[in-house]
């Protein structure tokens, strides 16, 4: 295509940016298109420090620190977690150069810290039960400390509770997530050249999240929501690209990490695919066991041998 064929096509790919946008926010847009190393790094490091660090507190703090009928060092973790994960979430919203739904957002936050604060309540007593013998590959009547439980309906009531932990609470917790993550990536779309490019602090990043990820889909069961996500976003792609616009380098670190951690799932299925116990804590064709499934069922006895 010769030069001046190329520069009239560039001008009206810019003239459908403004009028779809117009002047004012475009030029808003342009200078918030820069990857926001702040927000992703801490994002990133209080996912791994208050989520998954919590489990490390719980299993490696001494007993005598915290009395069993009172939260523990992992509760004050996920608390912490509770208050600034929205925080986050918000300003990821207050920095996208599209103006997304408000009632769509506020509906998320609030659904989201009501999931997650159902799952504090649940996690923290299964916590207890596991200081108690409680074995997480197991279902709940399975388990040894329930069969001797009197009354027999009081293991009704543990069932109660292990469905608001693992089936209501990650519902109310990941989904809200994953769709606020969704609307934020739907704003991630430019069409300055020097913005399609992750920069090498993204590069830095991207193992961290992917990883992450990995975690969320494995811990919380929740790979239906995270694939449709998934697909959401690649969707996206390709319908905006027959509009003349590509992800940024937020919308490409989302995408990116979405897919290192749909890599992970897979190579961790494959692995433990051949489980008897396992696969009967979680039969169906969506076999995804938990991390802890598997510390209880392998791993906790070789720490405890250790530690004694």
């Amino acid at each position: 295509m010769p030069p001046i064929m190329r520069k009239r096509q560039n001008c009206a790919t810019h003239a459908a940016f403004l009028t779809r946008h117009g002047s004012r926010e475009t030029d808003a847009c342009l200078r918030k298109a820069q990857f926001h190393m702040d927000l992703w790094c801490c994002f990133t490091i209080q996912n791994w420090l208050l989520d998954f660090g919590r489990h490390l507190v719980m299993i490696f703090c001494p007993l005598e620190w915290f009395s069993l009928n009172r939260p523990s060092a992992g509760d004050y973790f996920h608390m912490l977690y509770n208050i600034t994960t929205p925080f986050l979430l918000l300003k990821l919203i207050e920095r996208s150069p599209k103006t997304l739904p408000r009632s769509a957002v506020y509906l998320c936050i609030i659904t989201f810290v009501m999931g997650a604060s159902a799952h504090l309540v649940g996690d923290s007593i299964n916590h207890r039960l596991l200081l108690s013998g409680y074995q997480l590959h197991l279902s709940v009547r399975e388990n040894p400390i329930m069969k001797n439980l009197r009354p027999q309906t009081l293991i009704d009531s543990f069932e109660l509770l292990q469905y608001y932990d693992e089936s209501l609470g990650h519902c109310l917790w990941y989904v809200p997530l994953f769709l606020i993550l969704f609307l934020y990536f739907t704003g991630c779309f430019t069409i300055v050249k020097a913005e399609k490019k992750i920069p090498i602090s993204a590069w830095l990043l991207l193992g961290p999240s992917g990883l992450y990820f990995w975690y969320l889909v494995t811990e919380g069961q929740i790979f239906i929501p995270f694939i449709f996500t998934f697909f959401a976003m690649m969707a996206t792609v390709v319908h905006q690209k027959r509009k003349g616009f590509l992800p940024d380098s937020n919308g490409l670190f989302l995408l990116y990490s979405f897919s290192i951690s749909l890599v992970l799932v897979t190579v961790w299925v494959a692995c433990l695919w051949k489980d008897a116990v396992l696969r009967k804590k979680y039969p169906g064709v969506m076999y995804i066991p938990e991390p802890w499934a598997l510390y209880t069922l392998h791993l906790r006895d070789k720490h405890v041998t250790l530690t004694d």
